[in-house]
């Protein structure tokens, strides 16, 4: 299996991983790796020193909407990532699966959580 290694410092700029529209230009790039046969995507995070859950749900949560886990598993990996970020990695991987497994219900409670029935 051929390897894309995507350094997130060069892939954003920025020694800080917060912004959505970073996570999404991440999202875009990894989901094109993952169109290809046989290829695995390392996310690289050296350089990085700052990450949200708002980027991570933008480049690695929405991934969970298109493919399933075992899959992302398989072709998707993480480097270099500091032990208290691969955490919240962890939880943002956790409330995406438990999202896009019944994206309508979770909707709905959120609408009444907010009281926007």
């Amino acid at each position: 299996m051929k390897e894309i290694k995507l350094n997130i410092f060069e892939q954003i700029g920025s020694s800080a991983a917060v912004s959505s529209e970073d996570g999404e230009i991440l999202y875009g790039r990894i989901v094109k790796g993952l169109a290809e046969k046989d290829v695995r995507i390392a996310l690289d995070f050296t350089n990085i020193e700052l990450i949200t859950s708002t980027f991570l749900n933008a480049a690695i949560g929405q991934l969970y909407n298109k493919y399933d886990s075992p899959l992302l598993r398989e072709r998707l990996k993480v480097e270099n990532m500091e032990k208290e970020d691969l955490e919240l990695l962890k939880k943002v991987v956790e409330r995406a699966k438990e999202y896009f497994k019944d994206k309508a219900k979770m909707d709905a409670s959120i609408k009444e959580a907010l009281g926007d029935e």
